[in-house]
């Protein structure tokens, strides 16, 4: 869209996707964000159940009818993403109407947790892969039902969108890894952390009940689910803790701080939001989403890996802090994720897709695609805590320093680690 259109007509390029189509071209009104059902915060849940942190740009009816990249719109596509976190060499902008280099890493393997079942989950990934140019193989996509049957169906649709935005985003930027699908019977603890177990052994050995001694396997584990802290939360902390795993889960879509990604043994990954300009759609920058979740644990203590870094430990007062790392979540910069299970029973097909749980699926396949495969989570933080004080961009980030976040945005962007994106987003991770 021309910048003078869109200044005569008061609108905004990159806020959403409901609007009248001129030529070929929508003009955009401006966008609601939908939260779906799955992604709200229910106090009772407390210690008891998790929700998605996924949200969505209305109206998901209303897209324009050529597949994306759309022209006039500035959302996020693989290319666009593997040239932000540089993945692949990047180009002036990273501009999703032209970059076109997907990233080509990864390898081991990769297990995405979430509850119910999508029964689309292999052909909405096999046709978002043909859609940006990604590979795609049976053989190497697998959906496991953790409990053993097909899990029920979430009738609203929203965890099947989570599941459908976890597989393609982390396939995405590590598309030759192996790629397990675990299915929870519900969001329940009980079945969601038996999936956790599931998707471990799965990394460890390729089977879904307990590996031999000794076994090789690596990878990553994505939940990008999330819970209120609770009192008993360290008694769940040895969960993730399979040698030869690393574990990432969602700081969550509020302020303040969750589980399980305030585990010591977990990466807390945070939301940014990426800058585009108006008239080209070029990346300006990375900043704070003031929606994400972080801040200091009220159950877990500082662990060695941050209290061994003084300008980290200096803001925690000795509670663990997050998130570590952060990626694009904000919906209004957010990517585009295609599902052809109904939402709320009606709307399929292109969601333009954000929340933490974008950060999730893209930091652990980001990671991965390094082949780094650290011996556990600890062992991952520990690395990633090693950096110099600020800036950390020579080792392995983008210092985010522009944005607030927390209650009454009474946290800031700051050089080195803040509470608002942690250590920054991947820049050539190593």
């Amino acid at each position: 869209m021309p910048a003078a259109v869109a200044a005569v007509l008061g609108l905004c390029l990159v806020c959403g996707v409901s609007g009248q189509t001129i030529g070929k071209k929508q003009i955009l009104s401006p966008r609601t964000v939908v939260i779906p059902a799955s992604s709200k915060s229910v106090s009772t849940d407390a210690g008891l159940r998790f929700h998605t942190n996924v949200r969505f740009l209305s109206n998901p009816s209303a897209t324009p009818s050529e597949a994306p990249p759309y022209s006039g719109y500035a959302y996020e596509t693989p290319a666009s993403l593997a040239c932000v976190y540089r993945l692949v060499s990047p180009i002036p902008g990273c501009n999703p109407n032209s970059t076109t280099v997907n990233s080509s890493g990864g390898s081991e393997s990769i297990a995405i947790v979430d509850a119910y079942d999508d029964p689309n989950a292999a052909a909405d990934l096999a046709y978002f892969s043909s859609q940006f140019g990604l590979p795609y193989s049976d053989s190497k996509f697998k959906v496991v039902y953790a409990g053993g049957a097909e899990p029920a169906e979430d009738s609203t649709g929203g965890w099947e969108l989570e599941e459908s935005l976890d597989i393609e985003y982390s396939h995405a930027v590590a598309p030759n890894a192996m790629l397990y699908l675990v299915e929870a019977n519900s969001n329940s603890f009980t079945d969601l952390f038996a999936a956790v177990k599931v998707a471990s052994n799965l990394i460890a050995c390729g089977k879904a009940t307990a590996c031999p001694t000794g076994s090789k396997g690596k990878g990553e584990v994505s939940m990008s689910f999330s819970g209120s802290e609770f009192s008993t939360e360290t008694s769940y902390d040895s969960i993730f803790t399979t040698p030869n795993v690393v574990y990432f889960a969602a700081a969550g879509d509020a302020s303040g701080t969750g589980y399980p990604c305030v585990s010591p043994n977990v990466v807390c990954a945070g939301g940014t939001s990426d800058s585009r300009s108006l008239e080209t759609g070029n990346l300006i920058a990375q900043i704070a989403w003031s929606d994400a979740g972080g801040g200091a644990s009220e159950y877990e203590p500082i662990p060695p890996y941050q209290a061994s870094h003084p300008q980290v430990a200096r803001q925690l007062a000795g509670a663990r802090g997050v998130p570590d790392l952060s990626a694009n979540s904000n919906p209004d910069t957010g990517v585009w994720v295609w599902t052809t299970f109904p939402y709320e029973g009606e709307y399929t097909g292109w969601f333009t897709v954000g929340g933490t749980s974008v950060a999730t699926p893209l930091l652990a396949g980001i990671v991965n695609s390094t082949g780094g495969f650290a011996a556990s989570s600890v062992a991952e933080l520990t690395k990633l805590y090693s950096g110099s004080e600020s800036p950390f961009e020579s080792s392995g980030f983008t210092d985010i320093v522009y944005g607030a976040c927390n209650y009454y945005s009474a946290s800031y962007s700051q050089p080195g680690w803040d509470l608002c994106t942690g250590l920054g987003s991947p820049n050539r991770l190593k």
